[in-house]
């Protein structure tokens, strides 16, 4: 593989359409199994805040 930098145009358009994929993921809401898990690690967490608390 080579070390070698792209040019700037081409850097340029590689930032571009990365920025664009990124945005898209952005725009997609979250899946349901997702939501879930981080409403169990919340849980988790409070359970552990409040068990440590004197």
């Amino acid at each position: 593989m080579s070390s070698k930098q792209p040019d700037p145009k081409t850097r340029q358009q590689i930032d571009e359409n990365l920025k664009r994929v990124f945005e898209h993921q952005l725009q997609e809401e979250l899946p349901d199994r997702f939501k879930d898990l981080l409403s169990q690690l919340k849980a988790q967490d409070a359970a552990k805040g409040q068990g440590s608390k004197k």
